[in-house]
């Protein structure tokens, strides 16, 4: 018996798998299929239904996977097609505007260069790869059969230089805007792309391109897994795709999101009277969480009301003025990288011989610096130990994807934040302070209250006092 014939025997059932061609079948029992011929067998499908009815709905199975073999070719196709359309426009990119830039040095510095158009080059080697990657594993003859979620797995680290460049562009637009304001530079951008041969389109659409594309591939792959038969070779490897590509696009969107907040940090650190030691920033991107709690430190055992903010790396606290309640004094900061946080239970604590409630403990990790934190409230105080663990799987994830500032960023921040608290000036804490801090989603605000709501229960309003009204009234000294 040929390889690909079905053996039965008489009592069997074969479920019959594809019936378009009239004398061979092919069924399947257990786990054997096989061509067998159609004048052996009785057909016994639901005893209602009519042998050509049951036959007619196989050939429109047949159909709609002929449909579904054509709508996958038309999505690979259009992967195909729009990738090497991005490759031209990278190229045009970096022969027709960045190497012609590069002449003329009494124009440009390499810092603007870096600015404008970011790490473009690095992203056009790597595209080249990746296409190279793609064209290996397309099928020219049947494009449905191509096994391309592989290439985007293999790839999907690579991918994250794109964070890199979407966290710059608005830089670059900035700077770009500025330069399109002296005619020069106008005439020599269009001579560029000119020479290149390139669209009718100005420099800062073809620099939008690459923040485009990469928010793109997601859709790509929702739609080619949509056409993709789950018996298909490259179903999981499209699925598993479709997930790499998404978490890529979180992440770029996550340290979008953290170089945003670097500004807001310096500038809370700006509003703290007696700073000492280094920024915040030296070592930390975002605030995790802050709050209220009493601390109690080892020798003196004092008990102590401060304000800590947590950040990635470190824990700040600060103390708040006795009469200006809005502005905070430095006093002082921990090192989480070198801390172990405890819960500790309600009733005698042993290290420092007091009864505690709500409390946690941070220990260094060579023993020698204790801090007791006791919360008002049970909630309070579990919600710090979710952040503690919070700021160490941060940590780690920045690890993981070598996520960290430039000491450019970290310097331009600081200098934002000096020119915002002119020397001489209070340093009270301001607005864009709470907003960052209720932006933090502490769970001691409803966030079911309108912001206005919010921000009075971050500013408490106090009655307006009457001693100074009576003063003026007492006072015999007129103008």
């Amino acid at each position: 018996m040929d390889d690909q014939e079905l053996g039965f025997k008489a009592g069997d059932v074969i479920e019959v798998v594809d019936a378009t061609n009239k004398e061979w079948w092919w069924g399947r029992i257990m786990d054997s299929e096989g061509w067998f011929p159609a004048s052996f067998v009785r057909l016994r499908v639901n005893q209602d239904e009519p042998i050509e009815e049951y036959l007619a709905h196989l050939e429109e199975t047949h159909a709609g996977e002929e449909d579904q073999e054509q709508m996958r070719t038309n999505v690979i196709n259009e992967i195909m097609s729009t990738e090497r359309d991005y490759i031209k426009h990278l190229k045009d990119i970096c022969e027709g505007y960045i190497k012609q830039c590069r002449k003329r040095t009494d124009m440009f510095t390499e810092e603007q260069l870096r600015t404008i158009f970011g790490n473009i080059e690095e992203i056009y080697r790597f595209q080249r790869k990746f296409l190279k990657g793609l064209e290996k594993k397309f099928n020219k003859e049947q494009p449905h059969l191509s096994e391309i979620g592989c290439c985007f797995l293999d790839h999907q680290t690579d991918f994250q230089i794109y964070s890199e460049y979407c966290n710059n562009h608005p830089n670059a637009c900035v700077q770009l805007s500025k330069l399109m304001k002296v005619n020069k530079y106008v005439f020599f951008f269009e001579a560029c792309r000119l020479l290149q041969k390139m669209i009718d389109i100005s420099l800062d659409g073809f620099l939008l391109t690459p923040v485009q594309k990469i928010c793109k591939y997601p859709l790509q792959l929702a739609e080619l897994l949509k056409y993709t038969n789950p018996q298909h070779r490259d179903y999981k490897d499209v699925e598993a795709a479709l997930n790499a590509m998404k978490n890529v696009a979180r992440l770029i969107n996550e340290r979008k999101r953290r170089l945003e907040n670097i500004d807001k940090i310096a500038q809370w650190q700006s509003s703290i009277e007696d700073w000492e030691g280094e920024d915040v920033l030296s070592r930390s991107s975002d605030l995790i969480f802050s709050g209220e709690l009493t601390k109690l430190s080892q020798p003196q055992a004092k008990s102590q009301q401060r304000m800590f903010f947590l950040f990635d790396h470190q824990m700040v606290y600060c103390k708040k003025d006795l009469l200006r309640r809005d502005m905070l004094y430095y006093k002082g900061r921990m090192d989480m990288d070198h801390m172990e946080v405890i819960d500790v239970e309600d009733g005698k604590e042993k290290d420092f011989n007091i009864s505690v409630k709500n409390a946690l403990k941070l220990r260094s990790l060579a023993g020698d610096e204790v801090h007791l934190l006791c919360a008002k409230k049970p909630e309070q105080k579990q919600r710090w130990l979710r952040a503690f663990a919070d700021e160490r799987r941060q940590v780690q994830h920045d690890r993981e994807t070598g996520f960290s500032l430039t000491e450019v960023q970290k310097k331009q921040a600081m200098l934002n934040a000096c020119k915002s608290h002119p020397a001489g000036k209070p340093k009270a804490v301001t607005r864009p302070y709470y907003d960052f801090l209720l932006r933090q989603k502490h769970p001691s605000l409803p966030t079911a209250l309108p912001q206005q709501q919010v921000f009075m229960l971050a500013e408490p309003k106090r009655k307006t006092s009457t001693f100074w009204h009576n003063i003026g009234r007492l006072t015999p000294f007129k103008k």
